[in-house]
Formats: structure tokens, C-alpha cells, sequence
């Protein structure tokens, strides 16, 4: 059903703003919310931590994500409250983008906080993808399925919202099996991403950019 999405009908809210007020009404009925994410480079002009390593500074890069520790425990102490569980899937393809090496070090600390998240290569989505790479989605419970929508800088954008019953069950369906084929986000941590030297940051970044 993966394979299904990008030809199925659904709602679009944009801007950014939009998606988040659709969304918004959903928190508090869901009984687990799920992630694939499969694109290998964003750009998140929106967090210092983010821009700091753009610029090439990655050890301020890593002091600012610990420094939204505080943000990301509230974050979780608000879902147990809510009573849910968080779980991602992330597909990884190697070479390690920058990008991606960033994001593993803010998953730390989700991680430690409650989020569960497994890791998965490629290969394991092939059979999905030979008509183009999956796209990016949440899972609200069995209510909601939205396909993230990105710009052409990989910028967040909104949302394309789903909610028919058979599609959302399908996609979800195959996403928590690729969940449960996953590794073990620690194990994969310590042997592909503490190792790695500091990334070089983006060439093209401009601290200008903006959502």
C-alpha cells in the first residue's frame, strides 16, 4: 500500500501553519503515533542547533541539541499525559549524509526521552519504490495518515491528509512490520554514527534561509 499513497486522493494544508491546526485536534485521540522517514537530507533553518551545523560548527551544533533537552522531555511527559506512545522507523542509505548524521545525534535524546525509533536500509522498502522513492508519513492512530510535504530546498511545507480507513490500515500496516525488521536504534548509533569525524556542514547554506 506504500507504493498507493502518491496516487491517492487526499487534502493538502499549507502552509506549515495549516497542517499544524489540522493536526492539532488529533493528539489527544490517538493511541500511537508512527514515522517513516525515508528522505536522506532536510534543511531545518528553524533550529539554532540546525544552522550551527550548517555553518560548519558542529561542536555548537551538539551543545545547542542538548540544550532543547528540556523542550523534548516536555514534549514526552505531554504524550504519556495524553497516552500515547511515539515509534519511527528511519531509513538510512549510505554514504551517511551530513544531514542524517545531525539528525542521529537530536534522535539521541528523543530516544532517552521515550521516542521509539529503529532503523532500516533501503533494501527493505524495494519492493515499494519502482516507480520513485516512498514518501514521508505520520500515522494519527488509525484516524489520520498525512504525507509530509517538503519544498524543492527540503523545507517543511504541510500536509497531504488521508483518512481513508483501508489505505491508513494498509500504509500502516507495512510500516510497523518495517518497524519491527528494524535495528535497534543504539546499536546502530554506536557502530555507523559516534565514529564518524564532524561533517563539513552545507556549502550552500545561507543564514538568510527560512521556512
Amino acid at each position: 500500500m506504500l507504493d498507493q499513497v502518491r496516487k491517492s486522493a487526499g487534502e493538502t494544508f499549507v502552509p506549515v501553519r495549516a497542517y499544524r491546526e489540522d493536526l492539532g485536534p488529533l493528539w489527544s485521540k490517538i493511541d500511537r503515533f508512527d514515522k517513516l522517514e525515508r528522505i536522506q537530507h532536510f534543511r531545518q533553518p528553524e533550529s539554532a542547533s540546525w544552522r550551527a551545523f550548517a555553518a560548519g560548527r558542529w561542536e555548537e551544533a551538539l551543545e545547542l541539541t542538548e540544550q532543547d533537552r528540556p523542550e523534548v522531555v516536555a514534549e514526552f511527559a505531554e504524550d504519556r499525559r495524553l497516552g500515547y506512545n511515539s515509534y519511527r522507523v528511519r531509513v538510512v542509505e549510505f554514504p551517511i549524509d551530513p544531514y542524517l548524521q545531525w539528525e542521529m545525534h537530536r534522535f539521541k535524546i528523543r530516544v532517552e526521552c521515550g521516542e521509539n525509533i529503529r532503523v532500516v536500509g533501503p533494501e527493505l522498502l524495494a519492493r515499494f519504490e519502482t516507480h520513485g522513492i516512498v514518501p514521508e508519513l505520520i500515522f494519527m492512530g488509525s484516524l489520520a495518515m498525512y504525507e509530509v510535504l517538503y519544498s524543492e530546498a527540503g523545507v517543511l511545507a504541510g500536509g497531504r491528509k488521508f483518512t481513508d480507513s483501508e489505505l491508513i490500515a494498509g500504509c500502516r500496516a507495512e510500516v510497523q512490520a518495517l518497524y519491527a525488521q528494524g535495528e535497534d536504534f543504539w546499536t546502530f548509533f554506536d557502530r555507523e554514527i559516534a565514529p564518524l569525524p564532524p561533517p563539513a556542514g552545507e556549502p550552500e547554506f545561507s543564514t538568510s534561509a527560512g521556512p
